[in-house]
């Protein structure tokens, strides 16, 4: 997983946090002290994240992957190349 999917994962957690938290405090009532620090903590929470998100370093593109078949290659690729070291097939190597 990359580092922006794994930030809009949290994200995602967190948002669903901060509906919890609303339902939990229509329940409770806004004026507990308790329910006030949750509510606060989530905040807090979702600020940290954007932060993380804006200071994150730009994803790089993923390399394209180039399939290689495994079917023997056409040997008059090879008709003009030299085999390293040893010269061409119709000479003697020295």
């Amino acid at each position: 997983m990359s580092l922006n999917d794994e930030l809009t994962a949290v994200q995602r957690c967190l948002d669903d946090l901060v509906r919890s938290v609303v339902r939990l405090e229509q329940r409770v009532g806004s004026r507990d002290l308790e329910i006030r620090r949750v509510r606060t903590d989530a905040d807090h929470l979702r600020e940290s994240v954007a932060l993380l998100r804006e200071s994150a370093p730009p994803e790089r593109p993923r390399p394209v992957m180039v399939p290689i078949p495994d079917a023997p290659y056409d040997s008059s690729l090879w008709a003009d190349a030299e085999d390293e070291g040893l010269g061409s097939r119709d000479r003697r190597a020295p």
